[in-house]
C-alpha cells in the first residue's frame, strides 16, 4: 500500500509578511511627512495672507451708499441706480420669515457655526461633484459679508483664504444678530437696489417689515442671481425660485408643508409702477444687469460708460410708441421692441416696451417670439455655402407632398425663379424647397454661427422662422451679415469707473473676432436682401442710400417684425402683444 505524502503547509512565510510590513510603514512614515510639510505650507501661506488683514479690517463699511452712474456715449448721464437704499435696520426690524428664508436657502447652520461652515462646505462640495458642476457654494454669510465689506472682486486663492479669516474676526466683533443685519442691509438685490428694505419697495411697493413670507421667499431667491430670478424681468423665474426657498424653510422646520403648498399656487404679485417713464431704463437695466459678469457686484459708487447714442434712442423710442398708438386699435397690436446696433455689436439703442412705466418687462433682450420670413436669410445664406448662387433658378409652386405644406402670401406662385427673386418676394414654398435641399442641420449650424442661440426646431417650419428667438438675437445675426461674416457680441459698456477716477474696465479698442462666414457668401447675400428694399416685402423701408432687410410675419399675424442694415447701423422691430394674440 503507498504510503501518502505529507501535505504541504499554507502558512505565509514570515520573510513575505515582514516585506509587506516594511513597505506599509515606509507608507505611512510618507503620508506623514508630506502631511508635515503640507501643513507648514499651510501655516506660512495663512500667516503671509494674515499680515493684510489690520489695513483690510480698517477699511469696513457697514453702511452701503453704492451708486451706478449710467453714461450715453456723449457723457451724458442716462439715469442714476442707487438713490432708493432704503432705511438701515436692525435686526429687530426684519421680519422673522424674511431672515428664517434667507437661513433656509444659504446658510441653515448660521447660527451654530463659527464663520465657516465645514459640514455645509463638505455637503456642497458632495452636490458639486454629483451634478458634475459647480450647484452649489460653501460660502456662509458671515463669509459673503466679509466679502462685501473688505475683500476685492476677484476670485483667487488668496482672497478665499482672507475672506475665511475675516470671517473669524467678525465672528468675534460681532453677535450673530448684527452679522445677520450687517448683511441683509447691504447685499445687492438686483436693479440698483441695495439691502433688503430697498428691494421690498422696489419690487413690491413697501416697507420690509409688510412683506408677507411668499414675498420674503421671492426676496431670498434673489441672493443667487439678481438678475436671474428678478420679479420684475423673470415673474417666472422668480416664482419658481421662491418655491425653492419655501420648499428649503419646510426642510428646515420654520414652515409646515401645507402652508408651503399653498403659497406655491399663488405667484409673486411685483409692483409694476415705477417713477421714472425714460424708455432708456430699459437700456439701462441691461447695462446694470450686465456688470456682475465684468466686475461682480460692486462695492462702491462706479460710473458706467456705455455705447447709447441719445439722439437715436429718442428717436427710436418716439417712432415706435407713436407708431403703436396709431395703429393699436386697427391692427390689434399693443406692444413692441427695437434694437439699434452698429455691425460690431455696439447697442447704440433700446426700446424695450411702449411704457417702462407700466412694464419694465425688456422686450427687445427677453421675450422670445417666431420671427418669421426675418429668419429665412439664414435660410438662404446656408443655401449659399451648399454652392448655391444668387442666379440659380428655383421652383416656386405648391408644394403637394409630406406633412408640412407650407403656401405663400394669397396662394400665388411665380414657377420657375432665381434665388435673388424667391428671397426679394419672400416666397414660402423656396425657403422649403431650400432647406429640404441643405437639411435642418444645416440651417441650424449656420444661426448658431450667426448668434442666435436659442433652441429652435428641427423639423421644416424653421424654413418659415418657427423658431421662437429675441429680437436681440435676430439684430446680432444681422449684425453679422452687415460686418461680412465676423462674430458678433453685443455689448453697452465701454468703460466702469469708481468716483475717485479707479479704473475697473475698459473694453480694448480693438478686439480679436473671428470670422464666421466666408465674405463672399455675406457679400452676396447683402446684395440679395438690397433687393427686399428696394422692390420687394420691405419697400416701404427704402432710404436714399444702400440698405439691405427682410419683414416677417409668424402664424397668425402674431408677430411682425422688420430687421435691416446699412454700412452703418442695424435695426430690428418686433410688433406684437404680450398674450401672444394675433
Amino acid at each position: 500500500m503507498a504510503k501518502k505524502k505529507p501535505t504541504k503547509s499554507k502558512r505565509k512565510s514570515p520573510k513575505k509578511k515582514g516585506v509587506k510590513r516594511s513597505i506599509f510603514k515606509q507608507i505611512v512614515k510618507w503620508l506623514f511627512v508630506l502631511g508635515l510639510w503640507g501643513g507648514i505650507f499651510m501655516i506660512g501661506l495663512v500667516a503671509w495672507y494674515a499680515g493684510e488683514l489690520p489695513d483690510i479690517t480698517k477699511q469696513a463699511t457697514f453702511e452701503r451708499k453704492t451708486s451706478i452712474t449710467v453714461k450715453a456715449s456723449d457723457g451724458s448721464v442716462i439715469t442714476r441706480y442707487g438713490e432708493l437704499h432704503g432705511n438701515s435696520l436692525s435686526i429687530e426690524d426684519i421680519p422673522d420669515h424674511l431672515i428664517y428664508a434667507v437661513i433656509a436657502i444659504e446658510d441653515r447652520r448660521f447660527y451654530s457655526h463659527f464663520g465657516i461652515d465645514p459640514l455645509g462646505f463638505a455637503r456642497a462640495m458632495m452636490v458639486n461633484i454629483r451634478e458634475r458642476r459647480f450647484a452649489q457654494g460653501g460660502s456662509t454669510i458671515t463669509q459673503q459679508l466679509a466679502k462685501n465689506l473688505f475683500l476685492s472682486r476677484d476670485r483667487k486663492i488668496k482672497r478665499k483664504i482672507q475672506e475665511a479669516m475675516l470671517a473669524l474676526w467678525l465672528e468675534r466683533e460681532l453677535s450673530k444678530d448684527e452679522i445677520m443685519s450687517a448683511y441683509l442691509n447691504r447685499v445687492y438685490l438686483g436693479a440698483g437696489a441695495y439691502g433688503v428694505d430697498a428691494a421690498s419697495r422696489l419690487y413690491f411697493n413697501k416697507a420690509v417689515k409688510d412683506i408677507n413670507l411668499r414675498q420674503a421667499a421671492t426676496l431670498a431667491g434673489l441672493l443667487k442671481a439678481p438678475s436671474r430670478y428678478s420679479p420684475l424681468h423673470n415673474p417666472t423665474l422668480a416664482k419658481e425660485r421662491a418655491d425653492v426657498v419655501l420648499s428649503a424653510m419646510v426642510q428646515t422646520g420654520y414652515i409646515n408643508e401645507t402652508k408651503a403648498k399653498n403659497l406655491t399656487n399663488t405667484p409673486p404679485k411685483p409692483v409694476n409702477k415705477r417713477r421714472d417713464s425714460n424708455a432708456a431704463r430699459y437700456y439701462t437695466d441691461w447695462i446694470v444687469d450686465g456688470l456682475d459678469d465684468l466686475i461682480g457686484t460692486p462695492a462702491e459708487d462706479i460710473i458706467v460708460e456705455t455705447t447709447l447714442n441719445p439722439r437715436i434712442q429718442k428717436q427710436a423710442a418716439g417712432a415706435l410708441v407713436s407708431s403703436i398708438q396709431a395703429d393699436a386699435e386697427a391692427k390689434a397690436m399693443s406692444q413692441g421692441a427695437a434694437i439699434i446696433m452698429r455691425p460690431n455689436g455696439a447697442v447704440v439703442g433700446m426700446v424695450g416696451g411702449v411704457d417702462y412705466t407700466k412694464s419694465q418687462f425688456n422686450r427687445a433682450v427677453q421675450a422670445k417670439r417666431q420671427p418669421g420670413s426675418a429668419f429665412k436669410p439664414v435660410v438662404y445664406l446656408t443655401a449659399l455655402e451648399s454652392g448655391w448662387k444668387p442666379d440659380d433658378i428655383i421652383l416656386d409652386a405648391p408644394i403637394d407632398s409630406g406633412s408640412y405644406r407650407p403656401k405663400n402670401f394669397g396662394n400665388k406662385y411665380m414657377g420657375e425663379v432665381t434665388l435673388a427673386a424667391a428671397l426679394k418676394f419672400s416666397l414660402n414654398t423656396v425657403a422649403f424647397r431650400i432647406m429640404k435641399s441643405v437639411g435642418v442641420r444645416a440651417v441650424k449650424d449656420t444661426a448658431k454661427r450667426l448668434g442666435i442661440i436659442s433652441n429652435l426646431p428641427s423639423d421644416m417650419s424653421l424654413s418659415l422662422g418657427s423658431g421662437a428667438v429675441s429680437p436681440l438675437e435676430i439684430s446680432t445675426a444681422y449684425a453679422t451679415i452687415a460686418n461680412g461674416g465676423f462674430a458678433v457680441y453685443p455689448y453697452g459698456i465701454t468703460k466702469i469707473t469708481g468716483e475717485g477716477g479707479e479704473l475697473y474696465y475698459e473694453r480694448p479698442a480693438r478686439r480679436k473676432t473671428r470670422r464666421v462666414v466666408d465674405q463672399k457668401h455675406m457679400q452676396r447675400l447683402a446684395v440679395m436682401m438690397q433687393g427686399t428694399i428696394e422692390e420687394g416685402t420691405g419697400r416701404r423701408a427704402k432710404l436714399p442710400f444702400p440698405a439691405a432687410g427682410k419683414t416677417g410675419t409668424s402664424q397668425d399675424s402674431r408677430d411682425t417684425w422688420f430687421a435691416g442694415f446699412t454700412d452703418e447701423l442695424v435695426s430690428v422691430v418686433w410688433l406684437g402683444n404680450d398674450d401672444n394674440s394675433p
